[in-house]
């Protein structure tokens, strides 16, 4: 098992992720026809060419999912009971078709549960960056993770 016990979620601790993913205009096409969301930014050539990126965005909430979805072998893997939220999303700069993102992920803080005594709450930052190192999504994310077995 790969993710983190409450133990091991130590304040300040940042872990950066080994796995990265360049976007292609398929996942962008799939993930947005499959959330059912037509905005012609995502999915539209000619559409996004008239706009003022030139091309089409990347879909933020494929960016959010990618982000977290790439932190979860070295975070929560195994570990995690749920998630209990996310706040304070931020995409300051777009993503494109073509872009490879690679994410960190730092502990802001931890605490033992007052009511389950097998687990705590981790409050941990995501963040995502372009080839560039550019950061392109960020978020606060609460979950509910598992304390090591006795």
């Amino acid at each position: 098992m790969a993710g983190l016990y409450l133990e091991e979620c130590r304040p300040g601790l940042v872990v950066r992720h080994q796995l990265t993913k360049t976007v292609t205009e398929n996942d962008n096409m799939m993930f947005s026809t499959m959330t059912l969301n037509p905005q012609p930014l995502h999915i539209d050539f000619d559409f996004a060419a008239k706009s003022e990126w030139g091309r089409p965005l990347v879909n933020s909430l494929f960016t959010l999912g990618l982000m977290i979805g790439i932190s979860v072998h070295d975070t929560t893997l195994g570990t995690l009971v749920g998630n209990l939220g996310m706040r304070e999303t931020v995409f300051p700069h777009p993503v494109f078709h073509g872009d490879t993102i690679r994410v960190e992920t730092e502990i802001v803080s931890a605490r033992e549960s007052k009511s389950k005594p097998d687990r705590g709450i981790v409050e941990m930052e995501h963040r995502a960056f372009n080839q560039d190192g550019v950061l392109v999504a960020r978020c606060l994310r609460q979950a509910m993770m598992l304390k090591r077995p006795a």
